[in-house]
């Protein structure tokens, strides 16, 4: 079984489903293909490759895309970006553990009694 945080192929949403190639993320996004392999080799986003090893690009990766384009026009390094996403990722993560033990909590409380 792999790392649940990593969607199996036949449970993707259209949003994690790469389907664009790069020469469409590329102009989706309005930058260069050189620009999405480097930020690929700088680790900011990782895209589905086919068997072939083709780039695919999901909605979600044109959505980190456009965020990276943002952080870049606002003055920021690639360094600097990389931290920025790591830790709005961090934050995701941890949004969502924290709605998850909230509604565990209520569920506790119902099943006690307790409003």
């Amino acid at each position: 079984m792999g790392d649940p945080a990593i969607p199996e192929p036949s449970r993707r949403t259209s949003s994690t489903k790469g389907v664009y190639g790069i020469s469409v993320a590329a102009e989706l996004v309005g930058t260069g293909v050189q620009n999405l392999r480097l930020y690929e080799a700088r680790g900011l986003l990782t895209p589905d490759r086919t068997t072939g090893g083709t780039r695919r690009y999901s909605q979600d990766d044109l959505d980190r895309l456009h965020r990276i384009t943002d952080l870049l026009a606002q003055g920021l390094n690639l360094s600097g970006v990389a931290m920025v996403l790591d830790l709005q990722d961090r934050n995701t993560v941890l949004d969502d553990e924290n709605t998850a033990l909230k509604e565990e909590g209520r569920d506790r409380q119902r099943s006690i009694g307790e409003p």
